[in-house]
């Protein structure tokens, strides 16, 4: 066998065997994680001749995933025996396994001339190849300690390859190569391990005759570029029933006053007008986009369960006063971006309705994945349903009419009012196929129309350029979490942690990426950072400055707590909306700081330095010859930081001039520029956000917003107001 089958052949599964002890009284267990999408019922256990284990042997790929125990198909719970946990978003914990390769259980070694071949992988699509900003970006995998050099052979010259990362598995090597996608590119990579010296292309690894090149045809290449509005914008989560109340007339029957403890099924009585009315308070956030959870027709006051797709909720509201706001929030410089659920319907949606009524006879019955008959809404339902709620019937989307019937949805909603993304409900769960489809769809009505996925772990399959344009950044929260709120990372393991999210997509796809700290499923920041609103504000700092774009979950702003579903969905606290509100004023400030910073928009990271002992990390963002330099104090007091900064990142010291200075544009003051060293001083639990010069007279210091959108309609003309792409930009040359 030669080393390239070699390699393949470790590619496959690896059997794994779960195993759980229970009380006798449970009566089925199951495993569920992110090998089989979380889904409860996939993979039952069996149970054991004592009546008490239960266990089954499953084949995982190879790499890192998390799991729980189901019991009875309510109860999650960890796995007591595992050796790895994480945090789940939620509060709790996941367990964790790391599936290694049978060819790891030699140690690697730097330097001992071993490189393990099944590590090895490189593949020409996304993020593994990717074009952005006038760079190819190419990335190999290996083994962890395994090579000590790499370079990068083209026909265009050598090039040096960059260790990047690495978890538990396998390590990440990058190279960045200039091209003007005129010409063909052809390349391989050169390893160095001690006294070996092989190649690795196209034919596995080997010696250099005999492992050919990959090619890149430079007329076929298609670069993936997604809309470049959304990483220049501060977005905005709003569930419509919480956040502002603006018209009782078309409050539900049994709504609680607006300051009532929320349960699931409870009604407050938010709407549209209560937006519009709260218009104001968005521009003043320097909001660029507001995502709404559903506000379709629907029985819950989630509206996760649809019954209209095409007719918004009339506890909202109507599809003329929809219409109105969108364009009242485009005059005001606003996006809209809806939550798309096409994966399930509401047990009243009219196909799954005439399936009840019909039974066998529906012409609707191959619409839905029906497991017996009759279909009767029950617990356990005889259909497959969302995490097993029977409220909501999830949708075969293979079905031709049913497929066509969601991607009408897209049509309707651009032609009628204009939208300009869609976030994508429990995305993940939903057939690659539909999304294949989905993309040209909703491209269709306009090129810059975003198009965001919903998945808690790595969305890399997803964003190949043929399905989504990025996804809601778990990752990054988990992150900042474990950083801010739970204190459990260094500032250098912090880094770590981010550019592992960052380098798992391209580049513009990480920019792109909304990054969160808590969402309608999830505990709000401040109760995570238990109620400390230093650790909380810190929070958000990070979240301002890093790649991507920063999303507000209503009253996080304002310094509202809440822990998980339903208590993180309070009526929002208006009475909070004073001058003197600390997290406001910071909020406010850090939208403006972002409105006037290019790089702080669209810069590349670059790592600077860091001090784990004193608990601070510095990192600048660079775009072309603009860079914005951001220090991070986790420890609670107040210090003057010292850190070296490359040539084009610091300002050059001119001749016959005073030493140039930073300015620090979220709290005031300046940093010094000490020859090759900055110089600054940072506040306890805070951040300096270093420019080279202060705010621009031209940003408004007034809460007024960003600039106003184009009033037109859509199809065609509304894409050309929406289409602000720059012009590609050669980023400074990357230092990490």
């Amino acid at each position: 066998m030669t080393l390239a089958l070699l390699a393949l052949a470790f590619l496959s599964d690896v059997p794994h065997t779960f195993s759980y002890v229970a009380e006798p009284s449970v009566q089925r267990v199951s495993v569920a994680g992110t090998f089989n999408a979380w889904n409860r019922t996939a993979s039952p256990l069996t149970r054991g001749a004592d009546g008490r284990t239960w266990s089954t042997t499953l084949d995982l790929p190879i790499g890192r995933h998390a799991y729980k125990f189901v019991l009875d198909g309510e109860t999650w719970v960890a796995d007591p025996k595992a050796k790895l946990s994480e945090a789940d978003g939620a509060g709790n914990v996941n367990s964790v396994i790391v599936v290694t390769p049978p060819d790891y259980d030699t140690p690697a070694r730097l330097g001992d001339g071993r490189i393990t071949a099944s590590a090895l992988r490189h593949t020409q699509e996304l993020p593994k190849l990717n074009y952005d900003r006038g760079r190819l970006h190419l990335t190999l995998r290996a083994r962890p300690e395994d090579v000590q050099s790499v370079v990068l052979v083209t026909n265009r010259g050598r090039l040096p390859v960059l260790l990047s990362g690495a978890d538990e598995v396998y390590a990440t090597y990058r190279a960045e190569v200039p091209w003007d996608r005129k010409t063909d590119l052809t390349y391989a990579f050169k390893l160095n391990d001690g006294p070996t010296e092989r190649w690795f292309g196209p034919d596995g690894l080997g010696e250099e005759s005999g492992v050919g090149r990959f090619r890149i045809d430079a007329k076929a290449f298609k670069p993936f570029t997604p809309p470049t509005w959304v990483e220049r914008s501060v977005l905005y989560q709003i569930f419509p029933d919480r956040f502002a109340n603006g018209d009782p007339s078309n409050d539900p029957a049994g709504t609680v006053a607006w300051t009532a403890e929320p349960t699931w099924f409870s009604w407050f009585g938010g709407d549209l007008a209560g937006v519009r009315q709260r218009l104001g308070h968005l521009t003043g956030l320097g909001v660029g986009a507001v995502y709404f959870n559903p506000v379709f027709q629907g029985p819950s006051n989630h509206r996760y369960e649809t019954s209209d797709y095409r007719l918004i909720d009339r506890r909202l509201g109507t599809n003329d006063q929809f219409r109105d706001l969108v364009a009242e929030m485009r005059r005001n410089g606003v996006r809209t971006v809806l939550d798309g659920v096409f994966n399930h319907v509401a047990v009243d949606y009219p196909p799954f309705a005439d399936l009840l009524a019909n039974q066998r006879q529906s012409k609707f019955r191959d619409w839905f994945f029906v497991k017996s008959w009759p279909v009767a809404v029950r617990q356990n339902p005889p259909y497959e349903a969302w995490f097993g709620f029977e409220s909501m019937p999830k949708v075969n989307l293979d079905n031709p009419e049913a497929r066509e019937s969601m991607l009408s949805v897209v049509d309707f909603w651009a032609e009628t009012v204009g939208v300009d993304g869609w976030r994508l409900d429990v995305a993940n769960e939903v057939s690659m196929d539909f999304w294949r489809v989905f993309r040209p769809r909703v491209k269709a009505h306009g090129e810059d129309t975003w198009i965001l996925g919903e998945n808690w772990t790595d969305s890399s399959p997803w964003l190949k350029g043929d399905q989504w344009d990025s996804t809601m950044n778990y990752l990054f929260r988990g992150a900042v979490l474990d950083f801010v709120a739970r204190d459990r990372l260094t500032p250098t393991a912090f880094w770590r942690r981010l550019m592992q999210t960052y380098d798992a997509y391209g580049p513009q796809v990480s920019r792109n990426a909304m990054n969160l700290l808590g969402s309608h499923d999830t505990p709000r920041i401040l109760t995570e950072c238990r109620g400390d609103g230093r650790l909380a504000r810190l929070a958000a700092m990070v979240q301002f400055t890093w790649v991507g774009a920063p999303v507000v979950y209503y009253g996080d702003e304002l310094g509202m707590e809440g822990g998980a579903d339903p208590q993180n969905r309070r009526g929002m606290r208006w009475d909070k909306a004073t001058p003197d509100n600390e997290f406001l004023s910071l909020y406010r400030r850090l939208g403006q700081a972002r409105r006037a910073s290019r790089p702080l928009q669209s810069g590349d990271p670059l790592f600077l330095d860091a001090n784990d002992g004193e608990g601070w990390l510095a990192f600048a963002r660079v775009l072309g010859n603009e860079s914005t330099i951001v220090v991070v104090n986790r420890s609670e007091r107040a210090m003057e930081v010292r850190f070296e900064v490359p040539d084009g990142v610091r300002p050059p010291k001119r001749r016959g001039q005073p030493l140039p200075v930073l300015h620090d544009v979220l709290n005031g003051g300046t940093a010094r520029v000490d020859g090759e060293e900055v110089v600054a001083r940072v506040p306890a639990l805070g951040v300096a956000v270093l420019e080279r010069a202060p705010l621009s007279t031209s940003v408004s210091t007034r809460h007024d917003g960003p600039p106003a959108l184009a009033n037109s309609p859509r199809r065609g003309a509304l894409a050309a107001t929406r289409a602000e792409s720059s012009p590609d930009l050669i980023p400074y040359p990357s230092f990490r």
